[in-house]
């Protein structure tokens, strides 16, 4: 009996890890003999830097940088074990983990923690990076990275303008002349599940400015910075980042790698089963578990059980989902072996009582799938 487990995190109560140790753990109680092997994932959001380093062996390493409402704060960055390939998640640094909900600011908040990881990494001689662009809470089209990195964005007046997707509009000039010049002798893999544009009402402000506290009006103000900074981009590089899916990942993060940096854009869930060896752990599993915080109807746009389902299907292998909440219909994934999704409530819980008791909840769920699943199979 070989089980592969590979669940993200769910969001508020566990971090992929502890999912999948967890479920390791309530397995190993009913069937000791179980061959069960624990592959945390991410989908290029959080969790995905602690996927790939613990995958391999790798290191982390913490840096004190400017966090997205100009604070300090500590963040890590890893290093995997072949000692040359970086891997930075800029939630780390510029995320919403970082903000308490009623202090939440997609006008002001900026990347340039992110930017300042990018450069510590560069002092300490590193040339290959996987950079993951979930959990943002910036809308800054990446400029503040941009700025940490040597870029000067001057106004009218040829002073520095200020952090955030605010400011944008007071943008004259995109002067290159200090941009650091490692950058191009460097790989960046860009891990993201997002492939909005930059702009419209499918861009970074539209779709993703509301959960980082903007207004109706601060979306459209936003959006109208966010195409100012593009045209400025196009005039200064020739490149066109307006409607370029993943442009729009990450608050414009993502427009700022396409026009700047040497960059390979992959679903992050694709990265992390390359550096996790999911494939070859599949060959002879009998069952893979995966799942995360919510079931529904994103998960069909590159989340972490889809790839997941994908990946398990070119085996043969029975797959099965488990959500904190599971708001979609199964028949829509049994092309892709997915045998059944369960929730982790077993009865009427509130958010907050399902958080606090995600622990049981998940161990309670694995053991009635494995003994589901296996009841069967003598030893």
């Amino acid at each position: 009996m070989k089980i592969i487990l590979a669940p993200d995190s769910f969001k508020g109560s566990m971090s992929a890890t502890e999912v999948a140790t967890y479920m390791s753990q309530s397995i190993s109680e009913i069937y000791p003999q179980a061959d069960v092997h624990a592959l945390p994932v991410g989908d290029g959001g959080e969790g995905t830097m602690e996927s790939l380093v613990n995958a391999t062996n790798g290191t982390f390493h913490s840096v004190n940088v400017t966090g997205p409402l100009g604070n300090q704060v500590s963040a890590q960055y890893g290093v995997l074990n072949d000692g040359k390939t970086c891997v930075i998640e800029m939630a780390e640094a510029s995320g919403l983990k970082h903000i308490p909900d009623n202090c939440l600011n997609a006008m002001d908040s900026t990347t340039f923690g992110t930017g300042e990881l990018i450069l510590n990494a560069l002092d300490k001689g590193f040339r290959n990076f996987i950079i993951a662009l979930g959990g943002s809470a910036t809308n800054d089209g990446g400029s503040g990275m941009l700025q940490a990195l040597g870029v000067k964005l001057l106004d009218n007046q040829q002073q520095e303008i200020n952090f955030g997707g605010a400011a944008l509009k007071d943008l004259k000039v995109i002067d290159l002349t200090y941009f650091d010049q490692r950058i191009k002798h460097c790989n960046f893999t860009i891990a993201s599940d997002v492939q909005n544009p930059l702009i419209g009402p499918n861009g970074a402000s539209h779709v993703f400015g509301k959960q980082k506290g903007a207004s109706m009006a601060q979306i459209s103000q936003l959006d109208s910075n966010l195409e100012h900074w593009a045209n400025l981009i196009a005039a200064e590089t020739k490149i066109r980042i307006h409607n370029t899916p993943g442009a729009g990942a990450a608050g414009g993060l993502g427009a700022a790698f396409k026009a700047f940096f040497p960059n390979q854009f992959k679903e992050g869930i694709q990265v992390v089963i390359d550096y996790t060896n999911l494939e070859q752990h599949l060959k002879d599993a009998d069952l893979i578990i995966t799942g995360e915080g919510k079931i529904d109807f994103q998960t069909f746009y590159g989340k972490t059980p889809l790839g997941i389902a994908k990946c398990a299907r070119k085996f043969n292998v029975p797959i099965i989902f488990i959500g904190g909440t599971v708001d979609i219909d199964i028949e829509q994934l049994s092309d892709l072996g997915v045998i059944s999704a369960f929730s982790l409530t077993d009865r009427p819980l509130s958010l907050a009582d399902t958080i606090q008791n995600s622990e049981q909840l998940i161990t309670k769920v694995t053991k009635n799938i494995i003994k589901t699943f296996f009841h069967n199979t003598t030893f």
